[in-house]
């Protein structure tokens, strides 16, 4: 996976983001499940690099033994969010520019999961989710409309591999403030199904700190299993894991894709993933079926499997937004 380095000082500039973005008037700190886990060194491992004519062989060098998205700059290139601060439930332009190392706007990229580049918006609580595809001016300037719907501190996690040769896939993040009256939600209590627009998910598997592990997850609409899911940026399903504390950020890929005389539509999309570390974790899987793009969220403690028994107690939704150009998506 990414290469993931501590963020210093990390609390004192939360405090700081919630003492002053949000209009509260005192400081407010994360609610969160776990503590941020100690800092993980640069991965290491051979890499998957995409073939050179921006095709996803590898998943365009991916890696799931590490975590990522903790820095704003990495491997040279650095995230210039240029919007840092929004009003909760008002639509605004968010507007960002990945800088080489000498400071130019990167304005080629290699196409993975048939996008240049993908945006994901969580909130700190991980209570908001969104995954965009902003687009990118000329100049090199990507922007696209959010309408974030709480107060409080969001991550930005830019996902993308620069068209030189040899490039990594990198995820960088950057911090997002949305000012408003600021409400803390606590992180939902681990499951194994969702319900969302009508569909059930079930999760079985889990993750583990440091070894390779498999995710299943199972779709049904009233009961009957979905077998003609259809694919969604190359795939039959989308995963994106964060986890609790510091947001480190894992893009996972699922095993196998659309066409490749193996893979089915349904009803149960497969991935493989390492957690970095011990920890609380939420998932969020997108799907899609019937031309709409629908999202599943999850919350799993690394080292604990999932069988498909959910507590009773336990939420498993979140407020995951839309995707744009998908019409019908969201919560």
């Amino acid at each position: 996976m990414h290469a993931g380095l501590r963020i210093t000082a990390f609390a004192a500039a939360l405090a700081a983001t919630f003492g002053t973005a949000y209009g509260v008037g005192e400081a407010v700190d994360p609610v969160v499940e776990d503590p941020a886990p100690a800092r993980h060194e640069s991965h290491g491992g051979a890499s998957q690099g995409p073939n050179e004519d921006g095709g996803q062989g590898g998943h365009g060098g991916h890696r799931t033994e590490q975590a990522g998205g903790l820095e704003i700059s990495d491997g040279g290139y650095t995230l210039d969010l240029r919007t840092q601060r929004v009003t909760a439930g008002e639509r605004t332009d968010l507007s960002f520019v990945i800088r080489d190392d000498h400071g130019r706007a990167v304005t080629t990229y290699r196409r993975e999961h048939d996008k240049e580049l993908h945006l994901i918006v969580a909130s700190r609580d991980l209570g908001t989710y969104r995954h965009l595809h902003p687009t990118r001016a000329a100049d090199g300037t990507w922007s696209i409309p959010v309408d974030l719907p709480r107060a409080g501190g969001y991550r930005v996690f830019a996902d993308f591999t620069p068209a030189v040769r040899d490039a990594e896939n990198l995820t960088l993040g950057a911090d997002l403030a949305a000012s408003g009256t600021y409400e803390p939600q606590r992180l939902p209590a681990p499951t194994a199904t969702a319900d969302i627009d009508g569909y059930d998910v079930r999760l079985d598997g889990g993750l583990r700190p440091g070894k390779e592990t498999e995710l299943k997850l199972k779709v049904s609409r009233d009961g009957t299993p979905v077998t003609n899911l259809q694919p969604y940026l190359g795939a039959y399903g989308h995963l994106v894991a964060l986890r609790s504390g510091d947001l480190a950020y894992l893009h996972v890929h699922p095993n196998g894709d659309p066409g490749d005389g193996t893979t089915e539509p349904g009803p149960e999309i497969s991935f493989t993933a390492t957690a970095p570390s011990s920890g609380t974790y939420r998932l969020f899987l997108d799907f899609k079926h019937e031309g709409k793009v629908h999202t599943a969220a999850f919350t799993v403690r690394a080292g604990t499997a999932t069988t498909g028994e959910v507590p009773s107690e336990a939420p498993s939704g979140s407020d995951s937004g839309e995707h744009e150009g998908e019409p019908g998506h969201g919560h």
